[in-house]
């Protein structure tokens, strides 16, 4: 095989090697059906078992908990910002969000649409460049749930505590950083997740969620977009992307030989400590764009001097096999996405050319 790209792309994003290898072996003809797993029913016996196995596997990387319930959904986590309201803010009813960034904002535009809102904390003042302190947090007693985003992709910040909500649910959008390290699933009512970051190829959405908060969806609402729907019909409502779940449960059976959360952490941090060191020992030469304290692991933001320079530093990545270092378009500079199947090779390569191109342009 030809060499393989330095992917740092922020989602669709690199999938592990060993999954994609696996993955190709089984394509034409899935367990000696004689058909590929996108081929046959997702009635069949066949599918069925590596959908629910996909489920399980999932709530076993998250200890198990009593009273979860995994959903596998379509529509990406931008349908869920819509979806979240429609199904919990009911009349007499606030929805707290939680300011962080590019992502936390369009959830909240979404449900501004759908009810009654209010901003619990924000850190717009900050340009977005850290996380809001949620210690104190004092939440009205009509709040239907407080939403927050654990990881800011384009702005490169990410929680490091989640907040305690007492009675209230806690939602989060996890898209971009679900399974980096271990948590407590226990804190929250709702987890959602696009899968094309962490969890897999793009096509399907994961929602983890309390049991009795997926049942008795608001009887209004069109079936599809009730979440009693597809948890009576275990996500097999309409026709599911059977492949992107495929792959889903391949991610996580790797995940587990990687030493499950624990061992994914451990290799997370290496990455990201390394990253983040080239950076702040470069003399000024790159600089992070996040507060240090609430730097992502997954998304890792930085500057040069200028624009120019930033741009020089893209076309050269580029012929040097690196794919994905441009910043969003909505905040420039560079970024380096580094999820859980970015291999420290990758990052340590990546580091080399920082240091030549500092050499060169410094």
């Amino acid at each position: 095989m030809s060499k393989r790209a330095y992917n740092f792309n922020a989602g669709p994003a690199a999938l592990p090697l060993a999954v994609l290898e696996r993955a190709q072996a089984e394509f034409v003809d899935f367990k000696e059906t004689g058909m590929s797993i996108m081929e046959m029913s997702h009635r069949g016996k066949v599918y069925e078992e590596v959908h629910n196995e996909a489920a399980s596997r999932l709530l076993k990387l998250l200890g198990n908990p009593e009273g979860y319930k995994v959903l596998f959904l379509q529509g990406g986590a931008t349908t869920q910002f819509a979806m979240l309201p429609m199904n919990f803010l009911g009349e007499g009813k606030k929805a707290g969000y939680v300011k962080t960034g590019s992502w936390a904002n369009k959830a909240l535009k979404e449900a501004k649409l759908i009810g009654e809102t209010f901003v619990a904390a924000s850190s717009e003042e900050d340009k977005y460049m850290s996380i809001p302190d949620l210690s104190k947090l004092e939440l009205p007693e009509n709040t239907a749930y407080l939403h927050i985003t654990s990881n800011e992709t384009i702005e490169g910040t990410q929680f490091q505590a989640y907040p305690d909500t007492g009675s209230v649910p806690l939602i989060a959008d996890m898209s971009s950083d679900i399974l980096c390290r271990p948590f407590d699933l226990t804190q929250f009512g709702v987890v959602y997740a696009g899968a094309q970051k962490n969890l897999g190829p793009s096509g399907v959405t994961v929602v983890i969620a309390r049991e009795e908060l997926l049942q008795n969806s608001p009887k209004h609402l069109p079936t599809y977009f009730r979440y009693d729907t597809h948890t009576e019909n275990n996500s097999l409502y309409n026709t599911p992307p059977s492949f992107s779940i495929y792959m889903v449960n391949e991610v996580l059976k790797w995940i587990e030989e990687q030493g499950s959360l624990k061992g994914i952490e451990q290799k997370n941090l290496e990455k990201a400590n390394l990253l983040y060191q080239t950076i702040d020992s470069s003399g000024g030469f790159y600089r992070g764009c996040a507060n240090t304290a609430d730097r992502s692991i997954m998304n890792v933001t930085f500057r040069l001097a200028s624009e120019e320079l930033e741009k020089q530093f893209v076309k050269q990545s580029e012929l040097e096999g690196f794919i994905g270092l441009k910043g969003h378009r909505s905040v420039g500079g560079l970024r380096a996405s580094i999820y859980n199947a970015v291999p420290y090779d990758s990052v340590k390569a990546l580091v080399d050319f920082m240091n030549e191109f500092q050499k060169a342009n410094g």
